[in-house]
């Protein structure tokens, strides 16, 4: 008998997980680097928050598995979760997978936002460095450059669970992610998605485009006038 498939991840979502993984990645190499490469580590950081942005609207108007109301959890639902143990996972994030979706997006958002007002004392500074005073730009400063150490930690125990679900339970995690499907000895019918809404994904991704390049290019106060 041929195992049924079910469509659980959308397209949308599932670009913005590569493409999120690769920007951040891409932010973590650029200021490896040095200064020669700060202007695509700022570049790939407006990238970075379009993303996220995506990612927060498309937690509310996307698709079930997507939609935070639908995978967002208690602390006690993770307690009992990590209890019981149960051989059928949830079709979308299970309470673990969920806390960790939150905490990455929060991460990620905090080390974006406080770099819109960093100054690198050399060549660049961010759109909207010494636009709330220096106070504010201090302590954005420091986030910056603490808050990937907690990013890095997170990505390390992402990485970890991926194997050992890979491992130990036998669940592939990954290729999910990568084709959008699910089989029906993981899911039930009725809790497949019809479509990726593609359409609505491109209007959503398209509007959070505008509204970076509206808040780093044509909002952000000119650089003269800190001087």
């Amino acid at each position: 008998m041929k195992i049924k498939r079910y469509l659980i991840w959308d397209l949308p979502l599932r670009l913005f997980h590569w493409l999120f993984a690769l920007t951040i990645l891409g932010c973590w190499g650029t200021h490896e680097l040095g200064s020669d490469y700060i202007d695509w580590h700022m570049r790939l950081g407006y990238v970075a928050l379009a993303l996220l942005l995506f990612r927060l609207i498309w937690g509310v108007v996307g698709t079930k598995h997507s939609q935070f109301r639908h995978f967002v959890c208690r602390p006690q639902a993770i307690v009992e979760y990590l209890r019981t143990n149960l051989p059928q996972q949830p079709p979308g994030h299970n309470p673990l997978g969920s806390l960790m979706v939150i905490a990455m997006l929060g991460l990620v958002l905090l080390q974006v936002v406080s770099g819109l007002f960093v100054d690198d004392e050399i060549f660049t500074t961010g759109p909207y460095f010494n636009a709330l005073g220096g106070e504010f730009d201090a302590v954005m400063n420091s986030i910056h450059h603490n808050a990937f150490n907690f990013i890095s930690i997170a990505i390390l125990l992402h990485v970890v669970a991926i194997i050992y679900y890979q491992r130990v339970k036998q669940k592939n995690l990954t290729k999910p992610m990568i084709t959008g499907y699910k089989s029906q000895l993981e899911v039930d019918p009725d809790e497949a998605i019809n479509n990726s809404r593609i359409l609505l994904a491109l209007i959503v991704a398209i509007a959070c485009a505008g509204f970076v390049y509206w808040l780093v290019v044509v909002n952000a106060p000119p650089v003269d006038d800190f001087y």
